[in-house]
């Protein structure tokens, strides 16, 4: 497996409503590595480190996004792995 990395910047209402918890699910369960976390204009951020497929399927995951969000656009910035953690956190 090759592994890559991707940092996110997800745009709409997507804080107060559960959406890095959702973000944390989604990322665990698809095995991947990195961090969630809410930015001070109101965006949410993350980085994903793991196999492209299944960062891919997070990010069409992440769009849809929880039914308490609206989700209006996902930015993405595929990166070089640094695999510098072995989990999937949330940022506070």
């Amino acid at each position: 497996m090759t592994t890559t990395a991707a940092e996110l910047r997800i745009k709409g209402m997507v804080q107060g409503v559960g959406y890095r918890y959702f973000c944390y699910r989604e990322a665990t369960g698809l095995g991947l590595t990195g961090w969630v976390r809410n930015v001070p204009d109101g965006t949410v951020r993350a980085r994903v480190e793991g196999d492209r497929n299944d960062i891919e399927t997070l990010i069409r995951r992440l769009k849809a996004g929880p039914s308490s969000a609206h989700v209006d656009q996902v930015d993405v910035d595929w990166q070089d792995s640094e695999q510098t953690s072995d989990s999937f956190t949330i940022e506070h």
